[in-house]
Parts: structure tokens; C-alpha cells; sequence
């Protein structure tokens, strides 16, 4: 406290810290502060994923670690992630505008009664972890392997605690339209993975990396306390389930937890196939998985978790314009980054893996599997990203039972196809990653179909001539940026130095986007201008860009062709 000034204040006031706290008026300026934080974020994560590698090797004891971290994540997105996404955001929403006081305490209800849930769970995993990692791995796993998933498992269900309580604050700040401090939890999260496994490692071996998860789960909680503070929440020790708000979000859950459960237990088939096969199969795809996700998270799942709180308050009027201008815009922007990035990523995949993981105990023969899984997965990526608007447009509209309906016929089918190529083919692991992208296309039209179904006229012409567009542009760029990077590869940079390397990405993925861009000009696609009319005013204004209304409210399906 200085001169009856509380520190807090006079910090985040010297420092011009505010725009940390603003608001977020518009799908595009919220996204963008989710992807800038993603960018950090993921590349703050590659850099825990290439420490790791040469600080254990890339042997069985850092794939028992991925493997270890299954069960937790599974419990948390089961449980919390999927009640925050389905029923909590929405009707926390809606709530809070008629009273505040009463969505908060709302809050704490559900809080407090997963949470519930989440130790009773926990303790049944801890006490039966090791039978747990028995039955939901192959033949090829190691005794030794099976000892350290069984610890791992158990030292890492604390840090899903703390993810608990931390994605609870998360979906308060974002219902009000807050996506910065929630946006470097994550980054947090790979600061405290480094600072355990650097401090830790030479004590506890691989333990460390857990010991190091559990630190940033902490971290990621505690970022988020003094702003959900400041908006008004206040625990409040309570399991009120006659609250209105309650039996709202018992009758969204279900569908959505058991829709949650399909695509966890997708994970879990992958861990068992790839356990199966051995040579660390598992480790190989979960790193493709890790690379082929970045294009994804840089778009897809910025503009869709921006959107919700958009939708949200517009889910009352699913038949009007507005509602269906938000989902077909949202769908066109993602689309025009996403199909971009994925083309980059399928070209550049064998540098960015080497940049990624090319750490000392990374071997080649690892690197060049690895850019082939990614390359098979890439292809997929834009349907993705497109597949993470429309699902929660139907979490919107509080329509939980479709999405679970397609995710069981997705994992269905990626056990069909996956269990035949990897059992009865001789395509084994690369058999996983077609499995990837084939079912991601099956699922990605059946959200499309089906949300059509639901918002009549959602699409049409406006939808398809610039997602034609978009792929033609998309596909013309991968042909330019192929032939220059197969001519500059060896004639003019020596790929076995790192700066080289990183010369040969830059370089070709700037002519790439470059002649996306041109094409994108060319062929008038809409997406281009509005990006670059928010782009300029970013650069105009020296406030956050909470005060930047653009895009969503300014343009409609007529002027901007989405």
C-alpha cells in the first residue's frame, strides 16, 4: 500500500496492464487475443514437448508419461470441460443478465457438485490406476512402462483438480466477453511443466514432467483468480439442486457427457491400437497429433470458443439473420485460415517436425514417420476447425444430443477402420492416421447436414461460392509453395543446420501465404477484406482491442459475401 493506494492498482495502472481486464466486443477482436495467447501458448508448448524429448529421450519412459496423462484428461473433459461448453456458458449467460447475484451462485452450485463428482472419481482412479493401465493398453507395452503410467496417473490427478476449479473461472470470464487472462492460463500451464521437469529432473527422473504438469495446472488456476474476483464471483459453499439454473444444466449434460465420451474413448482406442503395434507408435502419433492440432487451435478453436458467448445470446432466435449471419460468417473466417495453414503445414511437415522435436534424442528415422503421419492428418485440419464452430453452434442452441450422436457414430467408425488397417493391413500406424482424416470428413458433414437442418438456410450460395473460392486458392498456394521449397532445399539452404532450416521454412511459407493471398484478391474472396479492415484498425488504435466493434456487427451475409 502506497498512500492509500493498494499495489495491485498502482501496478496495473504504471504499466498500462488494463487492456488485460477489457472486454471483448466482437468475435474477431475476442479471437484474436485467444490466437495470439494460442500462438504463444503452442509454441511455448513445442518447446516443453523438445525439452522433454532431450531431457528423457525419446524412449518408453516419455511415452509412459503421454500415455499416463490419458485417464486424468479423460475425467477432466468428461466431467468439467464438457459441462462448461454444453450447459454452463449458456446458461450462465442467459442468467446473468436478468440477475447477476443469482448466476453466480449458480456458479458455485455446479462448481461445487462436479467437483464432488471429480474426487469421488479420483479416488476410485488412484486406487485402481494400475488396473486401469492394464486394461486399456496393447501387448507391446513394458512392465516397466506399466509402473509409470500407474504413478503418473495418480501424481496427475491433482493438476486436474486445479483444472477444475480454473476452467469454472474461464467460462465466467468469457460469458463476459474477457479471452485474455483466460487465454494465458495455457501459456502458464507449459511454464510450470518446465520449471518441474528442469528442477526435478535429475531427482526424480521422469516424475518430474508430472510433478511439472501439477505446477502448471496450479499456475493456470491462479491467473484467473483476481479477475473472476473482480467481476463480482464469490464461492459460496452450496448444492441448491432445486436452483432453476441446476435443472437446466442436468438436462443439457447428458447427452453432452456421454457425446464426450465417444471422443474419449476414440483417445483410448488410439492408446490401445498403438500399444498394440509398439516401437513407440504411440508417441510418434501423439506428437503428428500435437502438430497436426496447431492449425487447428490458430483457428478453428479461437473463432469458435469467441463465438459462443455470441450465439449464446442469440439462441433464442435461431430462425433469424443475425443468428445464421454469425455461424456462416464464422464458418467462412475459419475456413479462410484454416485452409491456408493446413497447406503450409502439409508442404513445410518435415522441417517444422525437425524444428519442433529435432532435439538430440529425436532419431531421423522418428522425424520421417512423424511428417508423414502429420501429412495424412493435415489433410483433415480445415474440417476440423470447421467441426469446433459447429458443435457448439448446437451447444448454442442448447442441443446436446445431436453432437453425441455424431461423435458415436465418429468413434464407431474410427474403430472400424483404424482396428482393420493397424490388425489386418500392412499399414499399421500410418493406418490410425488415414482412420483421422476419413472419419473427421464423415464428421464434419453430418454437423453441417444436420445444423443446416436445424437453421433453415444457413447453407447456400452464400456459403459455397467462397468455400470454393477459398479451396481453389488453398490448392493453387500448395503448387507454388511445393516448387520453390523442392528448389531451395539443397541448392541454396543446408537443412542440417537449425538456422538454415529456419530460413528454408520462413522463407518458402512467406511466398506461400503471399500467393494466397494474391489468389484470395483475385478471386475477391470477402474473408480477405475483413481481416485486413480489422488488421488496420488494430494498428490504428493504441486501446485494446476490446473497444474494436467490427466485423460481427458491421458486416452482413449481402456486403460481405459470408
Amino acid at each position: 500500500m502506497i498512500a492509500g493506494l493498494p499495489l495491485s492498482k498502482l501496478f496495473t495502472d504504471n504499466l498500462n496492464m488494463r487492456w488485460l481486464e477489457n472486454k471483448q466486443e466482437s468475435i474477431l477482436s475476442a479471437a484474436s487475443i485467444i490466437t495470439i495467447a494460442t500462438i504463444i501458448s503452442a509454441l511455448s508448448g513445442v518447446l516443453v514437448k523438445r525439452l522433454l524429448i532431450a531431457q528423457f529421450g525419446f524412449g518408453p519412459d516419455l511415452e509412459a508419461f503421454w500415455i499416463a496423462f490419458q485417464i486424468p484428461d479423460m475425467m477432466f473433459q468428461l466431467i468439467i470441460l464438457g459441462a462448461l461448453s454444453a450447459a454452463f456458458i449458456p446458461i450462465f449467460t442467459s442468467r446473468r443478465k436478468t440477475d447477476e447475484q443469482a448466476a453466480f451462485k449458480m456458479s458455485s452450485i455446479m462448481m461445487n457438485l462436479l467437483l464432488l463428482v471429480f474426487i469421488c472419481i479420483g479416488v476410485v482412479v488412484f486406487i485402481f490406476a494400475k488396473q486401469i493401465t492394464l486394461l486399456r493398453t496393447g501387448d507391446k507395452i513394458t512392465p516397466e512402462q506399466i509402473e509409470i503410467i500407474t504413478n503418473l496417473t495418480r501424481v496427475m490427478l491433482l493438476s486436474q483438480f486445479f483444472f477444475a476449479i480454473s476452467n469454472f473461472w474461464t467460462g465466467i470470464l468469457q460469458s463476459y466477453h474477457r479471452f485474455v487472462i483466460p487465454a494465458l492460463g495455457s501459456i502458464m500451464y507449459n511454464v510450470g511443466i518446465m520449471i518441474g521437469a528442469y528442477l526435478f529432473a535429475q531427482q526424480y527422473g521422469i516424475y518430474a514432467a508430472g510433478i511439472g504438469v501439477v505446477i502448471g495446472a496450479f499456475l493456470h488456476m491462479g491467473i484467473q483468480l483476481p479477475l473472476v474476483l473482480k467481476m463480482g464471483f464469490r464461492y459460496a459453499f452450496t448444492f441448491d439442486l432445486r436452483h432453476d439454473g441446476i435443472k437446466e444444466f442436468f438436462r443439457l449434460m447428458p447427452a453432452r457427457f456421454m457425446a464426450l465420451g465417444a471422443g474419449e474413448m476414440r483417445k483410448l482406442a488410439l492408446g490401445f491400437f498403438t500399444t498394440s503395434l509398439g516401437n513407440l507408435s504411440f508417441s510418434m502419433m501423439y506428437l503428428a497429433s500435437n502438430l497436426m492440432i496447431l492449425p487447428i487451435r490458430f483457428t478453428g478453436t479461437p473463432l469458435s470458443q469467441a463465438a459462443l458467448p455470441f450465439l449464446s445470446e442469440e439462441s433464442h432466435h435461431s430462425e433469424s439473420q443475425h443468428f445464421r449471419s454469425l455461424v456462416l460468417q464464422s464458418l467462412n473466417q475459419i475456413s479462410f485460415l484454416a485452409l491456408p495453414a493446413s497447406v503450409l503445414l502439409l508442404i513445410l511437415r518435415l522441417p517444422v517436425v525437425r524444428f519442433a522435436y529435432g532435439a538430440d534424442g529425436f532419431p531421423w528415422e522418428a522425424t520421417l514417420n512423424t511428417s508423414w503421419l502429420v501429412a495424412i492428418m493435415t489433410i483433415s485440419v480445415a474440417a476440423q476447425a470447421l467441426v469446433q464452430l459447429l458443435i457448439r453452434a448446437f451447444y448454442a442452441l442448447k442441443d446436446t444430443v445431436t453432437p453425441f450422436v455424431i461423435t458415436a457414430i465418429d468413434f464407431i467408425l474410427y474403430c472400424i477402420i483404424g482396428g482393420y488397417l493397424v490388425f489386418f493391413t500392412p499399414f499399421g500406424i500410418v493406418g490410425l492416421a488415414i482412420a483421422t482424416s476419413v472419419t473427421a470428413f464423415v464428421e464434419f458433414g453430418l454437423f453441417l447436414f444436420l445444423l443446416n437442418n436445424k437453421v433453415k438456410g444457413l447453407i447456400n450460395r452464400d456459403f459455397w461460392i467462397p468455400q470454393t473460392k477459398m479451396i481453389v486458392a488453398s490448392f493453387l498456394m500448395a503448387v507454388f509453395l511445393y516448387l520453390p521449397y523442392r528448389i531451395l532445399d539443397g541448392l541454396v539452404f543446408n537443412t542440417t543446420r537449425t538456422i538454415e532450416l529456419i530460413g528454408l521454412t520462413i522463407t518458402t511459407g512467406t511466398i506461400g501465404m503471399l500467393v494466397y493471398l494474391y489468389f484470395a484478391a483475385l478471386f475477391d474472396i470477402k474473408e480477405l477484406q475483413i481481416f485486413t479492415k480489422f488488421l488496420s484498425k488494430f494498428r490504428q488504435k493504441s486501446k485494446s482491442l476490446a473497444q474494436t466493434p467490427e466485423v460481427v456487427v458491421d458486416t452482413t451475409i449481402e456486403d460481405s459475401g459470408i
